[in-house]
């Protein structure tokens, strides 16, 4: 499995990381790397992921999920696959057990895109489709009586129950959620905003839309409010410069331009 591509995708590199773990190892790490994966983007090549990402994903993560993820970006670093060791900008957010307590208790209503929303209602109707083909699973495996080494059971059974953890998570998600108005305050840059921003020390160019946590998606460019980076371009204006303190640095970044969603699609219409 070693045998992979110098320039790999990052679901090539978690499975070629993931085959050199024993088994025991393997079973616990797999979910942790499979979420930061599709997260990111499985079919994303391993060096186009940047600080920002990892660390935007650390904002979204419990202590524990550290570990193992530090494992893989060492792994790729260490192969070559990346050019930055982006381990040291993974850093899970802290939060008392009591303020774990009060988020979870309180309901934020989360503020989507019209493509945001109609993204994760596809998402949940793809998710219980293959809820009901594990189910079959589950039950074609469970007819073999010998329990003991019953490897597909235990697949389809830990399968089922990620999916009905993230089902019933959309569906909180879409229950509560409003939509971005389009009268709102323009001044400034807000939920569904897209941002050019160029890094202030490599000149390169990036371009974000900001979203709720839960649209997040920087495989697509879509720039969780609640990261890093969100959180200072959130509410600033064109022409500003904005530091970003990550675990291994500050970046400074310029917003060169900022587009509301009606003028992109506008934007895209006229380039046709």
């Amino acid at each position: 499995m070693e045998n992979i591509e110098h320039n790999p995708t990052l679901a090539e590199a978690a499975n070629a990381f993931l085959s050199n773990l024993p088994p025991q190892e393997r079973s616990k790490t797999q979910a942790e790397i499979s979420k930061f994966v599709r997260w990111l983007g499985s079919s994303r090549q391993v060096q186009d992921v940047n600080p920002v990402d990892v660390a935007s994903y650390g904002e979204q993560i419990i202590p524990s999920a550290v570990k193992p993820l530090k494992s893989f970006l060492t792994y790729i670093w260490r192969k070559g696959f990346s050019k930055i060791n982006l381990a040291p900008h993974l850093r899970a957010r802290k939060t008392s057990s009591k303020t774990a307590i009060l988020q979870q208790s309180s309901q934020v209503r989360p503020t989507l895109t019209a493509q945001g929303y109609a993204r994760l209602k596809a998402e949940l109707t793809s998710l219980k489709n293959q809820r009901s083909q594990v189910i079959e699973e589950i039950q074609r495996a469970a007819a073999d009586k010998d329990f003991r080494e019953n490897a597909p059971l235990a697949a389809a059974r830990e399968q089922k129950s990620y999916l009905e953890g993230r089902i019933k998570e959309l569906e909180a998600t879409l229950n509560l959620a409003r939509m971005v108005e389009e009268d709102r305050d323009t001044s400034r840059a807000k939920v569904g905003d897209t941002v050019v921003l160029r890094d202030l020390s490599s000149g390169k160019e990036f371009i974000y839309t900001l979203v709720d946590p839960r649209e997040a998606n920087p495989a697509r460019g879509k720039l969780s409010v609640a990261s890093p980076l969100g959180r200072v371009i959130l509410d600033k204006e064109k022409g500003q410069t904005v530091e970003v303190d990550a675990p291994a640095g500050t970046f400074r970044c310029h917003i060169d331009n900022i587009t509301r969603a009606n003028e992109q699609e506008q934007l895209q219409t006229n380039r046709r």
